[in-house]
């Protein structure tokens, strides 16, 4: 009897799928891990695929909006598809849906703007913006990736973020800092540590002019049930009309959605 019972079982089969899409996802894969724009030679090499077959990938990836080829040097990009992509799924990440109508409260009580940004594969990156009345004209919407040292958002997660994930970025923006002895900006470890320090301790970061020129900003961290920060919530505005101070009214209404924020997502108190 067990004989028949072991003749008798069915060995489940893996879901068939489209091999040549998952041939061409190799692509997709490996300019993201390249981070940056890629030569076709490169990138071929990278997904293990001859230059000619991958090109032909990416000629249909660029029809969709996948990938996009920079014209004068011939390289290949993730394009605003992939970005669209990203930003969709990043959105749907709890603290974004929960921050919503938390932002949209904050700009109009506050009269200024307001964003959240989340760590993606390339640092601190905006996901979402809401403008007041007090509309900042500035290239910061969503997808742009803040850096960690100039800007109140950056400085947020290099404050409360774990070192393994800030250290490369970190390492690439102290050595650039030193070359170009921009005021208010760390160019050493030690420095960096002791404004690190501060920042926690005060429990908000700040940036003043250090980002852009006229524009000042303070963020504050949210936490998840474990004690990780998953969300940056900041407010900004022109350095003349916003009050950055640690006490000032954007700063306290930041910490208070923070906590609020924090509360709803699991964190201790």
């Amino acid at each position: 009897m067990a004989q028949r019972s072991a003749a008798l079982r069915v060995t489940p089969r893996a879901p068939q799928g489209i091999q040549s899409l998952e041939t061409g996802g190799a692509l997709l894969h490996a300019l993201v891990a390249r981070g940056g724009p890629t030569m076709l030679k490169d990138l071929a090499a990278e997904a293990g695929m001859p230059p000619a077959k991958a090109h032909r990938y990416l000629v249909s990836f660029i029809r969709l909006g996948l990938v996009e080829q920079d014209p004068a040097t011939g390289w290949y990009d993730l394009g605003s598809f992939s970005l669209g992509l990203g930003l969709a799924a990043l959105a749907r990440i709890d603290a974004v849906r929960l921050a919503g109508p938390m932002m949209i409260d904050l700009a109009a009580r506050l009269d200024t703007t307001v964003a959240a940004a989340v760590w993606g594969n390339r640092g601190p990156t905006i996901v979402r913006w809401e403008e007041s009345t007090q509309a900042v004209i500035v290239y910061l919407r969503a997808g742009a990736v803040m850096p960690l040292l100039a800007s109140a958002i950056g400085r947020c997660f290099a404050a409360w973020m774990p070192a393994s994930r800030t250290e490369k970025l970190l390492d690439d923006e102290l050595a650039a800092a030193a070359r170009a002895r921009r005021p208010g900006l760390p160019t050493s470890r030690r420095a960096f540590e002791a404004a690190m320090a501060a920042i926690r301790a005060q429990g908000i970061a700040q940036a003043e002019g250090t980002l852009l020129p006229g524009i000042s900003a303070v963020a504050v961290p949210v936490f998840d049930h474990r004690g990780e920060m998953v969300l940056a919530l900041s407010a900004l505005g022109y350095s003349g009309g916003f009050d950055a101070s640690l006490e000032g009214r954007p700063a306290r209404a930041l910490r208070a959605a923070s906590r609020e924020l924090s509360t709803r997502l699991g964190a201790a108190a």
